[in-house]
């Protein structure tokens, strides 16, 4: 292939959710399109029009965004160009590289009978015939050579070779004039420019025939990368089973997108024993010979221990929004001022998050209004002799001028010691007051997160009431 510019694409069918299988395929041609300084194309397959509806092409639009994988252009829509289809099918049956069909359903279902019984591709009659003034219904068929074979020089899986006896009559046309889909995926890619068709190895198959229709035409034939499909974690075939699939399964479990593409790039790849990486780093390391040729398995662990790494390095104005989000979701009742408790709280928390609802229910304690609802455990935790402790360090809390976690740390086991106790005489009577309950990080920590005025607000709530 001479020199020129990389240009690779997406062409996924608006037919339901993005699958993360194509989430990981579209994240390496955008990956490889960075790493050669080439460009990132979008095409929307929509030839199937029942299925193929605009709050369908959204959901890709969406996971695209989502996942910060923006094409360099306006997207191309398949359905719009079949005439331009239709007119590659007429120039090859102009070279005699396509002929007109007419079997009938039922004389070609008796025909690939005999076929697989005699172990070949199945053959149309009317593949030498002199048809063209025949005026019955018909489909336009390639004729694809039949002897030799067709070697697919695949940057992921070597060279693979088809025997060509073995590869039948690709239909172009259908009944009605409308293009398959080989033939107008190969039109498409051509006319965009595509250089490298990076997909799913579902379609090593189609690679062969693909070639040959290029082949006929006269055009250039692309570099070919068929990736491995990604298994559940047990190995077998991703479902429903194992959990999400789809990329906005994965945005609704509170996963961040930077965290999912750093994943989805160690499915299959890799740069040595590098787990986390940022998006610049793959790019520069991205090759297409790196790709491992077997199927990858999702692990969650993995996953989970990733987003909690990004979840760590955030912007915590973006996480605080984002929490936001869960929580009116969840309906609960968010008031003035609570941004301001997120910001103090969600750098105390989110080292233990997981995931982005795991990081909104630890903040749940520091959001709950005064008076806080006791649970029976808490209240029975508050017997005289607790509560009279309490109180003294209320006093003590009340006089404490630095609110910061180191400040507080060593006020409160300057407590114990005055007190001559340990931490486990109020600590965990304290943590209850202060939380009713909820989740809530270490003593000094849900102090600050709380702030002054509702730390000891809390203290004199829970000392009021009837022990």
């Amino acid at each position: 292939m001479p020199d020129r510019p990389v240009v690779t694409r997406i062409a996924p069918s608006p037919t339901g959710a993005m699958h993360i299988g194509t989430a990981r395929t579209a994240l390496f041609n955008w990956l490889y399109a960075k790493h050669t300084g080439g460009k990132f194309l979008l095409r929307i397959e929509d030839t199937d029009r029942e299925r193929s509806t605009e709050a369908a092409v959204q959901v890709i639009f969406d996971g695209l965004a989502w996942l910060g994988l923006t094409p360099d252009d306006e997207p191309v829509f398949q359905f719009a160009r079949a005439e331009r289809h239709v007119l590659a099918a007429q120039e090859l049956l102009a070279k005699g590289n396509a002929y007109r069909c007419y079997m009938s359903v039922e004389e070609t279902t008796a025909e690939r009978e005999i076929a697989r019984a005699e172990g070949r591709a199945i053959r149309s009659p009317w593949r030498d015939a002199d048809a063209n003034v025949n005026d019955r219904p018909h489909v336009i068929r390639f004729k694809s050579p039949q002897e030799g074979e067709t070697v697919i020089c695949d940057k992921v899986k070597g060279d693979v070779t088809f025997q060509n006896k073995d590869l039948d009559d690709l239909i172009l046309l259908r009944t009605d004039g409308t293009p398959t889909y080989n033939l107008a995926v190969i039109v498409d890619d051509h006319e965009m420019g595509i250089t490298h068709v990076i997909r799913g190895d579902d379609h090593l198959n189609n690679a062969a025939r693909q070639t040959q229709i290029y082949e006929a035409l006269g055009w250039e034939v692309p570099v070919w990368a068929h990736l491995p499909m990604i298994n559940g974690p047990d190995g077998k075939k991703l479902s429903k089973r194992h959990g999400a699939q789809a990329v906005s399964e994965f945005d609704e479990m509170g996963y961040l997108p930077e965290a999912m593409r750093n994943y989805l790039a160690r499915l299959g790849w890799g740069h040595g024993n590098d787990e986390i990486f940022t998006d610049e780093q793959a790019a520069s390391w991205f090759e297409l010979e790196d790709v491992v040729g077997a199927p990858a398995r999702l692990d969650w662990d993995k996953l989970n221990h990733l987003n909690n790494h990004y979840i760590r390095q955030a912007e915590i104005g973006r996480l605080a929004d984002l929490v936001t989000k869960i929580h009116v979701s969840r309906d609960f009742p968010l008031h003035d001022g609570d941004q301001d408790i997120l910001l103090r709280t969600i750098p105390l928390v989110r080292d233990g998050a997981k995931t982005m609802p795991e990081l909104a229910d630890a903040t749940v304690f520091a959001l709950k209004r005064r008076p806080l609802e006791l649970t029976d455990k808490i209240k029975g935790m508050l017997n005289e002799e607790t509560r009279a402790r309490l109180g003294r360090l209320r006093q003590a809390l009340g006089a404490q001028l630095a609110w910061e976690v180191s400040d507080l740390e060593a006020a409160l086991r300057g407590f114990a010691e005055s007190e001559g106790v340990g931490m486990g005489k109020f600590g965990p009577a304290l943590r209850g007051v202060l939380s009713g309950g909820s989740p809530a990080p270490d003593l000094a920590g849900a102090l600050v997160s709380l702030g002054k005025p509702e730390s000891l607000g809390r203290l004199d709530d829970a000392l009021s009431q009837a022990a």
